[in-house]
Parts: structure tokens; sequence; C-alpha cells
């Protein structure tokens, strides 16, 4: 509320500040608040090199390991065939010199769910963190 002392007759317009002051901080009291609430970034998971392998050498090079379930209950890694009873220990001894541990596993079509699943335990049970499924779209048979 704007007040005039002295002795200037007539009117005399002056500008109100106060309740502009009011609303300038209220939009700073919701602006502070809000801004901790709004995301900073994404979080990523970034790869991290093997420690046991030196950089360069020919072990950080290998392919991608599939393991796929063929009929008759035949089992291969990489198209190189290896029974179920040795499957386990294979994929340990290939993933212990590696720092991601990802492998796919691929079934024939007229290979059972079943089989498929056994692979995939298998491969848990060997310490293969994430495994991933290949259909025939995405990787035809050979």
């Amino acid at each position: 509320m704007g007040m005039t002392v002295g002795n200037r007759k007539g009117i005399m317009a002056e500008m109100n500040v106060v309740p502009l002051i009011d609303v300038l901080l209220v939009l700073l009291i919701i602006f502070l608040v809000i801004t901790p609430l709004t995301p900073k970034g994404l979080e990523a998971l970034i790869p991290q090199p093997n420690p046991d392998v030196a950089p360069g050498s020919p072990r950080q090079l290998d392919p991608t390991i599939v393991v796929q379930v063929a009929s008759e209950g035949r089992v291969l890694i990489n198209q190189q065939e290896i029974g179920w009873e040795r499957l386990g220990p294979r994929l340990a001894e290939i993933f212990k010199q590696r720092g991601q541990r990802v492998a796919f596993v691929q079934g024939n079509e007229s290979v059972q769910f079943l089989e498929v699943a056994r692979a995939i335990d298998i491969m848990r049970t060997a310490g293969v963190e994430s495994v991933g499924l290949l259909t025939p779209e995405m990787f035809p048979q050979r």
C-alpha cells in the first residue's frame, strides 16, 4: 500500500510491489521444491575389462557363445558338438577368462522347450549371468 507524506497536492500514482514480491517468493519456493526431483541423468552400467586377461590378448576377442540345442538330444557350443554332461564344465571353463558373462541359447524347431530350459539351467549354474534366447529370425540355422 502506497502512502505519500508531505504537502503535495493532487493525485499521485505509486506502484504497489508487495503482491509482486509475494508472487515471486511463491514461485521461488515452488522451483526450489521441484528442482531436486528432476532427473539428473540415466544410470548406465559401463563394461569393465577382465583384470585376469592382459589387454590385446587373443582371449578378449573370443566370439559370442551360442549354445544350440539340436534334435536327437544333441547340444553344441558354437557349432562344436558337446554332450549334456560336459556342457556345464565347458561353459565354466570358457567364462572363467571373460569379463562379460553373456551367452545365447538357440533351439531347433523340433526341440521341446524342456530341453532349452535344461540348457538355460546348466548355463546359469556354470556362471553365465545373462542368457539370451535366439529365434530363427534373429540367428538363422546354419
